[in-house]
């Protein structure tokens, strides 16, 4: 679902990103780990198609993001470290009108359905997303994702913030998501959250990516111990 091949980012004599090969199956949750600068965000914003690639390819679903940017976007959430949402709107308002612009268009109860879905609490459906906390910000952001039916997810820094409750209820969505066959690509410092959510788990240093684990191969002390070792 998605695919990076020979991917490059250069700012002048510095390399964001080195020959990156990355691909992402369906239902398959990712978790790119490192230290700032290390080519995580720059890998998320070439699939965005946010800033275009100094050499090779992004593609979503088969499709170049350089050469289809509208239509790859068709199939694409993405979630940031803090989700920007309108906040004199309500988290029922917010998603109405972000689903609309992906072109579709759902009934009240529909969207209160895709909040519910996202584990946003009933009694804040119709509340102003200004007083919302972090986490049901993070929740509306996911119930977009729902609408507009994404095939694949894109993460930046997503539990950055969040309590452990809010942290957890938050991988738990995104399983379910995943068991749905969306891809999830995330970026993240969260050694042990990578740990529990992701199927596999990458470590970039310098625009490289560097080491690619099965979660499962590996427990989150010996997964420290390797990225404290590579950066």
């Amino acid at each position: 679902m998605l695919q990076a091949t020979n991917l490059t980012k250069t700012y002048g004599e510095q390399k964001a990103l080195n020959s990156l090969n990355l691909t992402i199956n369906e239902g398959e949750i990712f978790a790119l780990l490192g230290q700032n600068g290390a080519g995580k965000t720059t890998t998320i914003n070439c699939f965005l198609g946010f800033i275009q690639p100094s050499g090779g390819s992004a593609s979503i679903n088969g499709v170049s993001v350089a050469e289809n940017p509208l239509e790859t976007k068709k199939y694409l959430a993405y979630i940031p470290e803090t989700v920007m949402l309108y906040p004199n709107l309500s988290g029922i308002e917010n998603l109405e009108f972000f689903s609309s612009l992906a072109g579709f268009s759902y009934e009240k109860d529909e969207l209160s359905s895709f909040l519910s879905k996202a584990g946003l609490q009933n009694t804040a459906h119709n509340q102003r997303v200004g007083g919302y906390s972090k986490g049901m910000r993070q929740k509306v952001g996911i119930a977009i994702a729902i609408a507009k039916k994404a095939k694949a997810l894109l993460l930046d820094e997503p539990t950055s913030g969040l309590d452990p409750k809010a942290s957890n209820e938050f991988s738990e969505i995104l399983r379910e998501l995943a068991q749905n066959g969306t891809a999830v690509l995330m970026a993240t410092h969260d050694i042990f959250r990578a740990k529990e959510v992701a199927n596999r788990i990458g470590i970039m240093k310098e625009g490289n990516l560097v080491s690619v684990i099965d979660a499962k191969e590996i427990s989150a002390n010996e997964l420290e111990k390797l990225y404290l070792q590579t950066v």
